[in-house]
């Protein structure tokens, strides 16, 4: 009986190793090119290519090398709950003459040890008649982490719309731009409605300086900053979806998959649009919606310039349907509904190089199991510093999608079953031999 074990068991492994995935079993096939050191590398799954993997979790997902052979593998992924802290900053307001406007004060800055500022004065003596206050220096020196959000506050008689400059420095020398910032509080019938908050590249600064454009800065009276443990993945981005009007000022939109939206952008096609609107979500149309974000979405003329707020934030909730509701009292967003882009973070598959390239990353499979290693398994001594100096992937060209083997009627794998069919011959074989060798009469002696 032990011989019929082991063959078994050879059977079995046998078995297996000819049901082993190839690139044969997956849909979709993606030819990488690779740069760098190796033997590990890196991959921004590009969100196209991410949407046409079987199974939401990427469990599906393989890298092959030239052999066919599967490469070990990790997902570096963040979901936009991790780790967010809130700090309270302190400003100094920053003067100006009335006619230097469009110029940077100048100022005098005296700070501790520790770099944190004590006391910021105007470079020079100016009437007190003749100061306009153009803008704020924000000391960020007790965050350590990248800084995600600016969330302002200022007086209620203070409506309208809040436009500045923001810029970023170590030293108070030399500022390095971070792009526009703009709020806005508006009276809306009996309603009113605030953007208060402005989006941070996810960059280290010691200081902040905020200056306004062609309006006097404000009285600031809370300033609070995001920041993250960690650094950020990027935002990728979807190509525009069209929508369907539920009724007037209602409009909804069909998702690719069930996806962790973080930010969604929608289009405004008419100039001197002004929509108060809430955004809600759901994973299917058996389930109730949940309210996701509301927001103040606007493309106006102002000073000579168009400005527009046409993107709302999302708390990253893995949702399928989405649906906005507009006050229409602000003229609305018209009888068709608008196109709606979506961001999600983006997701990385960093892979063991074996073997002979080129490589080729795989997905569709709906029957395939995670192979997904920890990071920490995959790059023995890892820390988050090395994942950013790690080798390169890249998709080459555009990637293909195959057709599966159609089943038939009833589904049935004949793969499989034709497997099973040889194990179970097998067993039935061994089986008889060892009853024909159990009928047998011992020998005489």
């Amino acid at each position: 009986m032990g011989k019929l074990s082991i063959a078994l068991v050879g059977l079995c492994a046998a078995l297996s190793a000819s049901a082993a995935e190839g690139l044969a079993d997956f849909t979709t096939q993606v030819p990488l090119t690779v740069s760098g050191d190796g033997p590990w590398y890196r991959l921004e799954l590009p969100l196209a290519v991410q949407l046409s993997a079987s199974q939401a979790d990427l469990g599906d997902l393989r890298v092959f090398n030239a052999a066919g052979e599967p490469q070990a593998y990790a997902l570096v992924r963040q979901s936009a709950a991790s780790a967010n802290n809130l700090a309270r900053l302190k400003g100094f307001p920053l003067y100006a003459t009335d006619n230097a406007s469009d110029s940077v004060p100048s100022v005098r800055v005296q700070s501790s040890a520790t770099g944190t500022l004590v006391q910021v004065q105007p470079s020079s003596e100016v009437p007190t008649g003749a100061q306009v206050r153009r803008g704020w220096l924000l000391d960020a020196s007790a965050v350590k982490a990248p800084l995600q959000k600016l969330i302002l506050d200022w007086p209620a008689e203070h409506e309208g719309f809040q436009r500045f400059s923001i810029e970023a420095s170590d030293d108070l020398q030399q500022w390095r731009s971070w792009g526009d910032g703009q709020v806005a509080r508006l009276a809306f019938a009996e309603d009113r409605v605030e953007q208060r908050e402005v989006a941070l590249p996810g960059q280290s600064a010691r200081y902040l300086r905020l200056l306004w454009q062609g309006q006097a800065a404000p009285e600031l009276t809370s300033i609070e900053v995001q920041s993250t443990s960690s650094l950020p993945l990027s935002l990728v981005w979807s190509e525009p979806l069209a929508g369907s009007t539920l009724e007037p000022g209602q409009y909804s939109w069909q998702l690719p998959g069930v996806l962790n939206i973080e930010r969604v952008r929608v289009e405004l096609r008419q100039p001197n649009s002004l929509a108060p609107v809430g955004l809600q979500g759901r994973q299917d149309s058996k389930q109730a919606w949940q309210p996701l974000s509301r927001g103040l979405l606007y493309r106006l003329a102002q000073g000579g310039q168009e400005v527009t707020q046409d993107q709302l934030q999302l708390p990253g909730y893995p949702v399928r349907q989405l649906k906005l509701e507009v006050d229409e009292r602000g003229g609305g967003l018209g009888a068709q509904a608008p196109a709606l882009s979506f961001a999600v973070r983006a997701t990385q598959v960093v892979f063991l190089a074996r073997g002979e390239p080129p490589f080729t990353l795989a997905l569709g499979n709906p029957s395939a199991k995670a192979a997904n290693l920890a990071l920490t398994t995959l790059i023995p001594g890892y820390t988050p510093q090395r994942l950013a100096n790690l080798g390169q992937a890249r998709v080459d060209g555009a990637w293909r999608a195959s057709t599966p083997p159609a089943p038939n009627a009833a589904g049935t794998h004949w793969k499989t079953i034709g497997l099973w069919a040889v194990l179970l011959l097998g067993v039935a074989a061994l089986g008889a031999m060892a009853y024909s060798l159990l009928r047998k009469p011992p020998a005489r002696p």
